[in-house]
């Protein structure tokens, strides 16, 4: 079985020291790529670090809304410098995020303007995260469509209405480990997601699926969240897998093998 975690924050201080054995783990698991994300452009700097260090690893580089208030004026000029770089995949992690609101909403939607026209201008797809701001999301969604740029909703758990935003605009919908949680209840939204536009993450270190809720989540989990997203949708684990990792290095712009082992 081939998996690609195509949502992952390998640079958190979590994996401090234990990189290595993480990827070891993840490579014994099947994992054939994985994209590490970035949250601000020093985390991009070091997701690219990592990238460059490792084949079957590749970083994005953009500012989380929750660091939205914290950047500098020379940051979005660092990432587009970055974009230029062939180990960096996508821009972001971007978008809104209205639960916790540690930047100001004018602030993070200012910011999402700006990175969808880095992705537009760089012809890399975006990484949206959304919390408790679906009718905006959706609006960013077909503004970032209008501007010509993609993107994906990583750890989905919106509604149907975000949702078929996001499919209208030929957009990419990920889903992680909330998925084997005991509440989940969005199993109808998981089976209503076209094959060819469905991604797998772990979202790692955070978020680890049962039976490791709770603990530190890491690459290799990315199994249980494919099984269950595979019983959801009455599919067999290992073809889930191997469509979802070819979604993967599509949505990336990676060739069809990259990563696999020698």
């Amino acid at each position: 079985m081939t998996l690609f975690d195509t949502h992952c924050h390998l640079t958190a201080d979590a994996f401090a020291g234990e990189t290595d054995a993480v990827l070891l783990r993840a490579r014994e698991s099947g994992l054939v790529g994985i994209v590490t994300i970035a949250s601000d452009a020093a985390d991009a700097d070091a997701a690219l670090r990592l990238a460059t260090s490792h084949e079957f690893v590749w970083a994005t580089a953009g500012i989380h809304p929750h660091e939205a208030a914290a950047g500098r004026e020379t940051d979005l000029d660092h990432i587009r410098a970055l974009l230029q770089h062939d180990r960096v995949v996508a821009v972001g992690e971007t978008g809104l995020d209205y639960h916790y609101d540690h930047s100001p909403r004018d602030t993070q939607r200012a910011l999402l303007d700006s990175h969808i026209e880095l992705a537009a201008a760089s012809h890399k797809p975006l990484v949206f995260h959304s919390r408790e701001a679906m009718d905006d999301t959706a609006a960013a969604v077909r503004a970032a469509a209008t501007a010509g740029a993609r993107g994906v909703l990583h750890c989905f758990t919106g509604d149907r209405n975000l949702l078929d935003a996001a499919l209208a605009a030929d957009w990419y919908v990920s889903f992680g480990g909330i998925v084997t949680f005991k509440r989940f209840d969005g199993a109808e939204i998981v089976r209503a997601v076209p094959e060819d536009r469905l991604l797998l993450e772990t979202d790692a270190p955070y978020l680890a699926p049962v039976p490791h809720r709770g603990h530190r989540n890491e690459p290799a989990f990315l199994t249980m969240t494919c099984a269950a997203v595979a019983a959801m949708r009455g599919s067999d684990s290992a073809a889930l897998a191997a469509a979802t990792t070819r979604n993967a290095r599509r949505f990336y712009g990676l060739h069809e093998d990259a990563g696999a082992p020698a």
